[in-house]
C-alpha cells in the first residue's frame, strides 16, 4: 500500500509517495541461540542495510534537529524528501551527517591498525580530525589536546557533558562489527565510548551498539530492545528509562503519543548538561535513547514509520530517527529497505563524507572486513560461503552513575568580560561558568586563572578557535556545602581578545525547595 505525502521544500508543496507497509520482517524470537549461520552475502547484505539505514534517517530527521524541544512534531508538519535531497545535503550541509563520519572516524582507525588498535590511536584521530564538535564531543577534543587522555577525557568531573548523547550517536559502528556478539560490542565502547561520555551517556552507545548486534540473528524488534537491554545494570537512571519505555509500550501498544508524554513527565528532567538546564533544550542519552525506543517499537518494523517517529519525538530528531532506522535497516539487510529511501541513496554513495576520504561504499567494505575478524576472533567460523557466529548472552557493564547528589538550583548571570567579573558568589556545592573567548588571532589562547575562597582551582588555557574551544569555561563539582567566593585573573590580555562570562549553573546537594508565603 502507498500512502501520499505532502512535503514542503523551498516555500513548495512535493507531492511523493512513502511505503506505508512491507513484508513482515518476521517470526517472533523467545531465546538467543548458541551459534548463527549466515550467508556471507546476506552479513554483507545487513551491515550495508545498517549504515543504509542510519545515513537515509540523519537526512530524513535534519531539518527538524533540535527545532521542537519537549513537545513532539505532530503529523500535518511535513517533512520533505524528494529526488535528489541526499546530495543536497551532502552538497550544501555536510555538517548533518556528523553522526555518521564520527563513526567513521573509529571504523578508519580499526581498518588501519587493526582489532587491538589502543584507544590513544582513537583519541587523537577524533581530537585531530578538521570537523567540529559539540558538548561531550567538544569537551573530550578539549581535554586529549591539553593532555587529559581517556578514560579521564569522558568522566563527569573532567567534562560537564558527560551524559549528553554524544557516544550514542556514533556507536552504531561498534554493532555492525559486532554481529550476534553484543558483550563484544560493549567491549569496544568501553575502550572508544569513554574518550567522550561516562555514565548514562555511556550507556547510550552500549545501548545501541547492543541493539545493532542482536538485529544480525533475530528480525523481533521487541526481542531485540529487551535482550539489549541486558548489558544496562539494571539499577541506573537510563536502564529504569528503557524499561518503562517498554513497558508503556505493552500498555499502550497503539499509541505512541502516550508513551512520550510518560517519558516527558518522569524522564525529560536533565542535570548535566549545562545547555539543557533550566531551559526544554535536552541532549542527555536518556531521553533521546527513549525517543529511538518508543520509534522501533511502534514502527512496527515498517521503516518509515519507525523513522518518522523516532524523529517526531523530537529534540535530536535528526540523530534519533538515523539510530532507528540503523537498526532496523540492520534487521531488514540493504535490499530490503524501500527504493523509495534508497533512490537518493544510490545517488550519494560513492561520495566522500565531508572530512574523510570514506564514501558509504567504502564504509561497507570496512565494516565487513572488521565484523569477519571478529566472529574469527570470538569462536566463530568463516567460510567461503557461509559465516557461523558464536551468539553471546548479554550481561551487564558496570554501574557508573556521573553527576550524584547534583541538583541544579539557580543561575547566576555574570555577562561581563572577565576583568569586570569580580567576585561570583556561589551558596552550593557546584558551579559551571559558561561563556566564550574571541580574539582577532584564531592561533590565540587566554591563559585564566580560577580562585575558590582565595585559593587557585586551576588555571585553564582557554582557545579562541571554534574547533579547539573549552566547551565551558569553568567548572567545579563535589564542593563543600555553603557559600563560597569565585574570581578569575587573565594572565595573558592582548588587544582584540575577550574573555566573557555568560552565566554560571548552579548546584546544590538537594532539589530547589520553593515556598511562597
Amino acid at each position: 500500500m502507498k500512502k501520499a505525502i505532502l512535503h514542503v521544500l523551498g516555500g513548495f508543496l512535493l507531492l511523493g509517495t512513502v511505503s506505508c507497509s512491507q513484508q513482515p520482517i518476521g517470526q517472533k524470537t523467545t531465546t538467543l541461540p548458541e551459534s548463527f549461520t549466515i550467508s556471507r552475502e546476506k552479513l554483507l547484505d545487513k551491515i550495508k542495510g545498517g549504515w543504509a539505514g542510519q545515513t537515509i534517517g540523519c537526512t530524513y530527521g535534519g531539518p527538524t534537529e533540535f527545532k521542537y524541544n519537549g513537545t513532539m512534531i505532530q503529523e500535518y508538519v511535513p517533512i520533505p524528501w524528494r529526488d535528489g535531497y541526499m546530495r543536497w545535503w551532502y552538497e550544501n550541509s555536510p555538517g548533518l551527517y556528523d553522526d555518521v563520519y564520527m563513526d567513521l572516524t573509529f571504523v578508519d582507525v580499526f581498518d588501519r591498525l587493526g582489532l587491538d588498535a589502543p584507544v590513544d590511536s582513537f583519541a587523537m584521530a577524533f581530537a585531530s580530525a578538521g570537523y567540529m564538535l559539540w558538548h561531550a564531543n567538544q569537551a573530550a577534543r578539549y581535554n586529549i589536546l591539553q593532555g587529559i587522555m581517556p578514560p579521564a577525557s569522558g568522566h563527569w568531573l573532567n567534562n560537564p557533558h558527560a551524559d549528553d548523547l554524544d557516544y550514542q550517536i556514533e556507536a552504531d559502528y561498534s554493532g555492525l562489527m559486532s554481529p550476534g556478539m553484543p558483550n563484544s560490542a560493549s567491549e569496544i565502547s568501553d575502550k572508544i565510548g569513554h574518550i567522550m561520555n561516562y555514565g548514562d551517556g555511556w550507556y547510550g552507545g552500549v545501548y545501541v551498539g547492543a541493539m545493532y548486534s542482536l538485529a544480525f540473528i533475530s528480525d523481533d524488534i521487541g526481542f531485540i530492545v529487551t535482550e539489549a537491554l541486558k548489558t544496562i545494570p539494571e539499577q541506573s537512571r537510563y536502564y529504569q528509562c528503557m524499561q518503562d519505555v517498554i513497558r508503556w509500550h505493552a500498555e499502550f501498544p497503539d499509541d505512541w503519543k502516550r508513551t512520550w508524554f510518560e517519558c516527558e513527565k518522569k524522564w525529560s528532567e536533565d542535570i548535566g548538561c549545562p545547555d539543557g538546564v533550566f531551559v526544554p533544550f535536552n541532549i542527555d542519552a536518556v531521553i533521546n535513547s527513549a525517543y529511538i525506543l518508543i520509534g522501533l517499537l511502534y514502527g512496527d518494523g515498517d521503516f518509515f514509520k519507525t523513522m518518522d517517529i523516532a524523529t517526531r519525538c523530537g529534540q535530536d530528531s535528526d540523530c534519533n530517527p538515523a539510530s532507528a532506522a540503523g537498526i532496523l535497516g540492520t534487521v531488514l539487510g540493504y535490499s530490503r529497505i524501500p527504493e523509495y529511501w534508497m533512490g537518493n541513496l544510490k545517488d550519494v554513495e560513492d561520495m566522500n563524507f565531508a572530512y574523510t576520504d570514506i564514501s558509504l561504499t567504502r564504509t561497507y567494505e570496512m565494516s565487513f572486513k572488521q565484523a569477519l575478524q571478529m566472529v574469527e576472533r570470538n569462536g566463530g567460523t568463516v567460510g567461503d560461503e557461509d559465516v557461523t557466529i558464536a551468539c553471546q548472552a548479554p550481561v551487564p557493564v558496570r554501574l557508573e552513575k556521573g553527576f550524584e547528589g547534583l541538583y541544579p538550583v539557580g543561575r547566576i548571570h555574570v555577562n561581563r568580560e572577565v576583568a569586570d567579573v569580580g567576585k561570583v558568589v556561589l551558596d552550593g556545592t557546584g558551579i559551571v561558568f559558561k561563556g566564550r573567548v574571541r580574539a582577532a588571532d584564531e592561533e590565540y589562547v587566554a591563559r585564566v586563572e580560577m580562585y575558590m575562597d582565595g585559593e587557585l582551582v586551576e588555571t585553564a588555557n582557554l582557545p579562541a578557535a571554534s574547533r579547539t574551544r573549552r566547551h565551558d569555561l569553568f567548572w567545579k563539582y563535589q564542593i563543600p556545602k555553603g557559600k563560597h567566593i569565585f574570581t578569575f585573573k587573565w594572565l595573558n590580555p592582548v588587544a582584540g581578545a575577550s574573555v566573557r562570562f555568560n552565566e554560571a549553573l548552579v548546584y546544590s546537594d538537594s532539589p530547589l525547595q520553593v515556598v511562597h508565603p
